[in-house]
């Protein structure tokens, strides 16, 4: 890729740019969450402050990111265009689209995010067709890291773990159940904290317990939000860190509901040349 193109994955946790062979990481950026004056200082502050003279005015900008809906895209292509005046060529479209693309490339394929939320697709080798509603980590987002933690401490204190489980995660942790309720039910971003429990729950999946509530998720995840496209026979492709890290879950919960795995990416900018 040039150093006249830059491309953007954004999350509402952070942001993942990529300047030729270079990757720099903001913070997220959610036209949804966030006003105008907040994303430009992203912008000025935090990735354009670190760009060299070659990458600082790119002619072109791909955007992919959480919150850009159909109707946030135009106001996302003229905030880029503030910062970057000199850029010809600007589009900003959602995160979905950009996984479907680095996943399936030009292809017909069953495309899916799995990091601190999740959400799905069925894409046609150019457009999404069907897109089964997240709903977020409370009424869905089956098969995401928040959901993945709240189920793990649902099963913990609900003593369904291996003996001796609640007692290890409250002494690592330095939590107790009251600090747990605290942090779920009356500080921001309960949805962020409880995928932040995905490296405790990957350091255990050695006990039976816990295999099974990853396992629970991705099959949640499958029969919730891809059984309704029907396409069984579509290869189950995914980004993010949740697929990266639990692919050996993942695949099991798929071979138990009848589908077969594809292509796993960390990130939809490991497949850029498709973006």
């Amino acid at each position: 890729m040039s150093n006249g193109t830059i491309i953007a994955d954004s999350g509402s946790t952070k942001t993942d740019w990529l300047i030729g062979s270079k990757r720099i990481s903001t913070q997220g950026i959610n036209p949804i969450h966030q006003d105008d004056d907040t994303i430009i200082a992203i912008l000025n502050n935090e990735l354009l402050s670190h760009l060299s003279p070659l990458t600082s005015h790119p002619q072109t900008i791909r955007f992919y990111g959480a919150g850009v809906r159909p109707e946030q895209e135009e106001r996302m292509e003229r905030l880029l265009a503030q910062v970057f005046p000199k850029a010809t060529s600007i589009e900003a479209k959602s995160d979905m689209l950009g996984a479907a693309r680095a996943l399936c490339g030009k292809e017909e394929g069953l495309a899916c995010i799995l990091g601190t939320g999740a959400n799905s697709c069925l894409f046609d080798g150019k457009h999404i067709i069907q897109n089964t509603p997240p709903l977020g980590y409370i009424l869905g987002d089956e098969g995401s890291g928040a959901v993945m933690g709240r189920m793990f401490l649902n099963a913990l204190y609900k003593n369904r773990l291996y003996e001796g489980a609640k007692e290890e995660f409250e002494q690592f942790l330095k939590l107790n159940m009251a600090n747990v309720i605290e942090r779920v039910y009356r500080q921001p971003m309960a949805n962020r904290w409880l995928a932040s429990l995905c490296p405790y729950i990957r350091q255990h999946l050695d006990q039976p317990s816990v295999q099974e509530v990853v396992v629970q998720n991705f099959q949640l995840f499958i029969r919730h939000n891809l059984a309704p496209y029907r396409r069984p026979h579509l290869p189950i492709n995914a980004v993010g860190s949740v697929a990266h890290f639990f692919r050996p879950q993942l695949e099991q919960a798929a071979a138990a509901e009848g589908y077969t795995i594809g292509q796993i990416l960390r990130s939809p900018l490991d497949a850029a040349q498709h973006l």
